[in-house]
């Protein structure tokens, strides 16, 4: 690879603020809506995974307070 292959790359111009919500756009365009919502209950998901395992942290930490 050349080093004008790996400056057009668009992988270089995804790394800054503007390429970054280009690609995200660029993203959104491409995803059908059944995959936007597949994606949203995963991300839902997640984050109640996430908030059970803080809440059984906190939980295990104020029994060995006691």
């Amino acid at each position: 690879m050349t080093k004008k292959e790996l400056y057009e790359h668009p992988g270089w111009q995804w790394c800054t603020f503007e390429g970054a919500e280009l690609h995200t756009l660029l993203l959104g365009l491409q995803t059908t809506f059944r995959e936007k919502i597949e994606w949203l209950e995963e991300a839902e998901t997640l984050a109640l995974q996430l908030r059970a395992g803080r809440e059984k942290k906190k939980e295990l930490k104020n029994r060995k307070l006691k």
